[in-house]
C-alpha cells in the first residue's frame, strides 16, 4: 500500500465526515489531501493536511481548515507529530476561540443590562 493510499484510509478513518481527495504530487516527502464538507452545492468547510517528511521534525502533520466557499481564507493551522493530534490541536484551538468570543459577548451584553 503506497503512503498515500495510507494517507486516505487514515483521514477518512479520523475524520468520515469529510470527502477526501489525495493530490497527486512529484515531492513524495510532501502529500497533501484536501477534505470538504458540503450541502448540496454549497460548501461548508475545507480541511487540508500535508504529510511531511524529513524537515526537521521527522514525520509530522499540518493541518488547515477554512470555513464555506472555495476561495475562503485559510482560518488556522495546527502542525503535530501526528494526523489526530495535528487535528485535535486545530479543534482545540477552534474551542478556545469560541469561548473566548462567547465570554466576550456576554460581557458585552451584561453591560447593556440597566442595573
Amino acid at each position: 500500500m503506497s503512503d498515500a493510499t495510507k494517507f486516505r484510509a487514515d483521514l477518512i478513518k479520523l475524520m468520515p465526515g469529510y470527502s477526501w481527495t489525495v493530490h497527486k504530487s512529484t515531492n513524495l516527502q510532501r502529500i497533501t489531501a484536501t477534505g470538504i464538507q458540503s450541502s448540496g452545492f454549497n460548501r461548508l468547510s475545507t480541511l487540508q493536511v500535508t504529510r511531511i517528511e524529513g524537515d526537521g521534525w521527522g514525520l509530522s502533520y499540518e493541518a488547515k481548515s477554512a470555513s464555506h466557499g472555495t476561495k475562503s481564507p485559510w482560518v488556522h493551522t495546527n502542525r503535530d507529530r501526528t494526523l489526530a493530534r495535528a487535528l485535535r490541536g486545530l479543534q482545540d484551538h477552534y474551542t478556545a476561540m469560541a469561548n473566548t468570543y462567547s465570554s466576550l459577548a456576554a460581557r458585552l451584553q451584561a453591560g447593556r443590562s440597566t442595573p
